[in-house]
């Protein structure tokens, strides 16, 4: 009990040794080393806390103002939100099938649509478009039947219409009972200013507000919501660089706090008109 004792009391003693010191070459250091290399000292301190350290980021071709390409990286190569896109509709392939409705040409379709498809629409906002089967506003619905499709492949377009709430509503009413909507937008984008300049560019979306948006019209257990991209695939989009520029594993990695395109797979009831 004695050398117990007698051993927490050195322990002790020493850890006291230890903290005087410290202590003491503190206070020596404070009146010979000048203010300005301890400030220093602490900053790196400070800097050392996280990694990289700050200042070490190397921006290297990143640290610009303007971007490596202002129209999605497309004089490059295939846009990296194309690729997201396309990995989307392959796995809901299955539903593109009997009477399908695409926005400004049909290459989904035909691509994803195989010997399913029996009808191949296309649609377009304004007069002029030669692959256009029907001109119609999805805002008003004019001009476009109930319940006459069983898929409609929306990509890119909800941005752009201003009016959301009731494009939806022509969406959900064109599809034939059991018909599926497949749907994309942005989320982390830049502007397109090709179309702010036509028609203008209003929405991003959030996985959170296209759920909600969505359940208004079709069922909520009828409603899919998914996002794809990190923060690589976030700041290669922005600065216009291309698909050809990037590695496969880097854009298939998913950061749930970096949406860069969301998508939706919607499905009206088989009961509903």
């Amino acid at each position: 009990m004695e050398s117990n004792s007698t051993a927490k009391f050195s322990s002790a003693g020493a850890r006291l040794g230890q903290t005087s010191l410290k202590q003491s070459a503190k206070s020596v250091a404070k009146r010979v080393i000048p203010s300005r290399v301890l400030q220093w000292v602490r900053t790196q301190q400070r800097s050392l806390s996280f990694w990289p350290p700050i200042g070490w980021v190397r921006f290297v071709s990143m640290r610009r103002v303007e971007p490596i390409s202002q129209i999605f990286g497309l004089e490059r190569g295939h846009g990296i939100d194309r690729y997201y896109i396309e990995k989307f509709i392959a796995r809901h392939a299955e539903d593109v099938r009997g009477a399908v409705l695409e926005i400004a040409d049909n290459r989904y379709t035909s691509q994803f649509g195989a010997d399913r498809v029996t009808q191949s629409h296309v649609l377009h906002v304004q007069p002029g478009n030669p692959r256009a089967t029907l001109v119609a506003d999805l805002t008003s619905g004019n001009n476009i039947s109930s319940a006459s499709f069983d898929c409609i492949i929306l990509t890119q377009t909800l941005q752009f219409i201003y009016d959301v709430r009731s494009a939806i509503l022509t969406l959900h009413r064109a599809l034939k009972p059991g018909g599926v909507l497949l749907a994309t937008f942005p989320g982390i984008s830049q502007i397109s200013r090709y179309d702010m300049e036509r028609w203008g560019e209003y929405w991003r979306f959030t996985t959170r507000s296209a759920c909600k948006i969505f359940e208004e019209h079709f069922s909520a257990v009828n409603v899919s919501v998914e996002a794809y991209g990190n923060v690589l695939a976030a700041n290669a989009f922005l600065q216009g660089l291309a698909l050809e520029d990037v590695r496969q594993k880097e854009l298939d990695y998913f950061d749930p706090n970096y949406e860069v395109l969301i998508t939706v797979r919607a499905r009206k009831s088989e009961t509903e008109a």
